[in-house]
């Protein structure tokens, strides 16, 4: 299947067990009258598979990285999916994954970043769904304070709110396979 035909499926996927048209109180605290939820998407085979294709063929296509990565819990399917395809493209893939934890935990080793997470890793950011940017920023924040260096951040929708420009502040720019245009709202 061609990119532009997995995108299309991946899009009606989304709009059919994500997109919910209801007035919600967002992460941000934000309020909306339409919520994503794309844990709906990415828990399910023919979701996964294509999330993981499509960012992917965007990782490829841009500034190499060594690992990629996002903030607990949202981004782990993402992450996982990218990491999936990348083997299933060549079994001999360097690129690593990880997940920056809210709080480093108070047990063990005691880590905020689990994974494959190293100081000097060029990384790339996932996220299913951005508004702000807020949860992806903190990722950002973590990682750079172990010593990476974000050089990419890509999400499935962002929602238009904020978020392409508060990476722009940082420069990076805020790489989405759907945006808001993309949405019945």
């Amino acid at each position: 299947m061609n990119p532009d035909a997995r995108r299309r499926e991946l899009l009606e996927l989304i709009l059919r067990v994500s997109f919910r048209r209801e007035r919600v109180v967002l992460a941000s605290g934000a309020e909306s009258d339409f919520y994503l939820d794309l844990r709906q998407t990415l828990m399910r085979p023919c979701g996964v598979l294509l999330a993981g294709e499509l960012v992917l063929d965007r990782l490829l296509a841009g500034p190499p990285v060594d690992a990629v990565g996002g903030m607990a819990v949202g981004a782990v399917p993402l992450v996982t999916a990218v990491l999936a395809a990348a083997v299933a493209r060549d079994p001999a893939t360097p690129l690593v994954g990880f997940f920056v934890r809210q709080q480093a935990k108070r047990h063990g080793l005691g880590r905020r970043i689990e994974g494959g997470f190293d100081p000097g890793q060029r990384v790339a950011l996932v996220e299913d769904t951005v508004t702000t940017g807020g949860s992806t920023l903190e990722a950002l924040e973590a990682v750079e304070a172990g010593g990476g260096k974000v050089t990419r951040v890509l999400c499935l929708v962002d929602r238009g709110e904020g978020a392409a420009k508060a990476f722009s502040a940082r420069g990076i720019a805020l790489e989405a396979l759907f945006l808001r245009e993309d949405l019945p709202v």
